[in-house]
């Protein structure tokens, strides 16, 4: 795995090695490499490690998903062949490697699949990687649903090697992007689009303030405050390339599963490299005030830093 262009921390670099190590063996008929769990905080390079690692494998039979897509395209098959089985075995087909980025669990019925999934993997000696915010034994967070999860939590355990990628830098606050999702901007203020058109989404109308030329413009309250999913958010993805998110309020103001949905969407985004921009209320800082309510919420400001801030012309 070429990493001579970059300088790594030393948790970077021991992970780096690791996936060095697994690389040289992936493909091989006797004796698959043992997988390996990434964890740690936000923007501490465990994706950009799992890319440079995926594209150095010379193995055809390989796979990496994004962990919202994978389970969009998972339950559509499930519709599609009757089972989780036969969905996942399309999914996965001849695959000996399977990289998943962004690896988390916070719903029941979403721990049940994962259960069976992993289950599925296993049995075929698949190789997997995989990134996470949370340590295994962070898993399932909720003290209600945790214990059922803990069977599945002990077989990770049994077959990935768990290494932290916790360095003391959070590199996405650096900057350095240009392009992409950081090509956006954060502004304090007001959103000058005007307009209104009617959007489908999950069979039902969204009311954005323009939606052309692949570009979507809509007010936070419109698209984060109607129970949408994360399948949705990649379907409108497909559609528009350069999303407007506007009058969006602090999070510690609207309800936890408004927030959830604004987690979502932009992992979304940031997973398919499409520029966001928002027009806030408040100044980056203060938009997660209670980071605690709702998992994940500071990988999305951690994701947020990387936009540009203007500033205010006097």
């Amino acid at each position: 795995m070429q990493t001579s262009d970059i300088v790594l921390d030393h948790d970077q670099q021991v992970a780096a090695d690791r996936l060095d190590a697994i690389a040289a063996r992936v493909g091989r008929r006797w004796r698959r490499p043992r997988g390996l769990y990434l964890y740690g905080g936000p923007g501490r390079g465990k994706t950009m490690l799992m890319n440079r690692f995926f594209e150095s494998v010379p193995a055809e039979h390989k796979r990496r998903f994004h962990f919202h897509s994978f389970f969009a395209r998972l339950n559509a098959g499930i519709h599609e062949y009757g089972n989780i089985d036969a969905s996942a075995a399309a999914l996965l087909g001849d695959a000996e490697l399977i990289c998943f980025d962004e690896f988390h669990v916070h719903d029941a019925g979403d721990a049940r699949l994962v259960a069976r999934l992993l289950d599925l993997l296993f049995a075929r000696h698949i190789t997997l990687v995989v990134t996470s915010n949370y340590p295994p034994r962070e898993l399932m967070p909720n003290p209600l649903w945790h214990p059922m999860f803990v069977p599945t939590i002990d077989r990770i355990v049994e077959h990935l090697d768990v290494l932290s990628v916790n360095g003391p830098q959070d590199y996405r606050r650096l900057g350095g992007r240009h392009t992409g999702f950081a090509a956006g901007h954060y502004t304090v203020g007001a959103c000058a689009t005007t307009g209104l058109v009617e959007v489908p989404v999950a069979h039902r109308l969204l009311h954005a303030r323009s939606a052309e030329n692949g570009e979507l413009t809509v007010d936070f309250a419109e698209l984060c405050g109607i129970p949408v999913s994360a399948a949705d958010f990649l379907e409108l993805a497909r559609q528009f390339r350069k999303w407007t998110l506007c009058e969006v309020p602090p999070m510690d103001s609207i309800p936890p599963d408004w927030v959830m949905r604004f987690v979502n969407l932009v992992d979304v985004l940031y997973d398919a490299d499409l520029e966001l921009s928002l027009y806030a209320r408040v100044p980056l800082a203060e938009l997660g005030a209670q980071v605690a309510r709702v998992p994940d919420l500071y990988r999305t400001l951690s994701r947020l830093s990387e936009l540009a801030t203007p500033v205010p012309a006097r």
